[in-house]
């Protein structure tokens, strides 16, 4: 599962680039309606078995996958976080560049804190039904609630929804409040996340640092653009194995809005797809790899330089046993207002 923050950006700031339109996402609007049908349609985390595909979970024929035509890469870019400073800024800017992806390794987040978050948040999503149906929302990313997409057929103009839950909260700024209001159910919830949290931001500043530089600007630029207490915000994805993966999505291809992602996912899981040219790829996660991806402000602060890469979840039918796709998602804030850097 992953945890995203994401940035609004305003066409009529852009300087010299405008991006290409972003996919649009939809989020469930009519969650407390759809609840009722949903525990004998879709397989939530906790159903032991896969049930069939109802039609409200069938994608457009030019939304379904083609799973027959996706492509292996060797990997995406592979940064190590061990070399020295003119080595990983050069090695940040050609992945920005070329794929909008990279992975992380040697991050100096341990395996252990690593894992935890993934078991932790597996937990969570395995909770009875009965716990899980008082955080369904009926709003899009409301702090400390599920949620569902769902993309709407242009010719029934009905509402498909994907293949998956989404958890989100805010995971910045970090104090005493933050961590009450995370759930308190699986037990251990707020300490493995605030632990992990508290790794993860120091990794973060040193990631908008080196990407500032790469795109030959002062090192604490971002940091600078973004805050000194930015709200920033996690999503947590989770995609139960799938009677029919090839008539359904997981998430649909996309753009993320906001500057950055940094994503935590099962290795050996497959799922993630990043779309490079016309062609579909998989995302392999190393073991203890973090992912990251450039989002919409960043593409735009560099010019047009760094891509925002399109990227997709797709299900699978069983996956290592039966073990589902988890994505969790820590989303670097939102800058209110871009225009290119003099």
């Amino acid at each position: 599962m992953a945890y995203i923050s994401r940035i609004l950006i305003r066409p009529s700031l852009f300087y010299n680039f405008a991006p290409q339109q972003p996919k649009q996402l939809f989020y469930l609007q009519n969650y407390s309606n759809l609840v009722p049908s949903m525990k004998s349609t879709f397989q939530w985390a906790n159903d032991p078995t896969p049930l069939s595909l109802a039609p409200k979970f069938i994608v457009p024929n030019q939304n379904k996958p083609n799973l027959t035509n996706i492509h292996k890469l060797d990997s995406i870019p592979i940064i190590d976080m061990n070399n020295n400073n003119e080595a990983l800024i050069d090695e940040i800017s050609k992945a920005c560049e070329e794929y909008g992806f990279f992975q992380l390794i040697n991050h100096g987040i341990p395996k252990k804190s690593y894992n935890n978050v993934l078991q932790i948040i597996t937990e969570f999503f395995h909770l009875p039904y009965e716990v899980k149906v008082d955080m369904l929302s009926t709003k899009h990313r409301e702090d400390g609630k599920i949620f569902k997409y769902y993309i709407r057929d242009q010719e029934t103009m009905e509402n498909i929804y994907m293949w998956g839950e989404a958890f989100y909260h805010t995971w910045h700024p970090i104090d005493h409040s933050f961590i009450q209001n995370l759930p308190s159910n699986p037990p251990r919830y707020r300490e493995i996340i605030g632990a992990y949290i508290k790794e993860i931001a120091p990794l973060i500043t040193k990631l908008l640092s080196l990407i500032s530089q790469s795109l030959g600007l002062d090192k604490d630029y971002l940091q600078n653009r973004i805050g000194e207490n930015p709200q920033c915000t996690s999503q947590a994805n989770y995609y139960p194995p799938c009677p029919n993966p090839e008539l359904t999505l997981g998430l649909r291809d996309h753009t993320d809005l906001k500057i950055l992602t940094v994503l935590v996912a099962d290795e050996g899981v497959p799922g993630l797809q990043v779309l490079k040219g016309d062609t579909w790829f998989d995302v392999d996660p190393l073991p203890g790899a973090l992912i990251v991806n450039v989002a919409d402000q960043l593409q735009v602060l560099s010019n047009g330089k760094y891509k925002s890469a399109c990227h997709r979840v797709v299900t699978n039918k069983t996956v290592l046993g039966g073990s589902p796709k988890t994505i969790w998602c820590w989303w670097i804030p939102r800058i209110g207002s871009i225009s290119w850097p003099k």
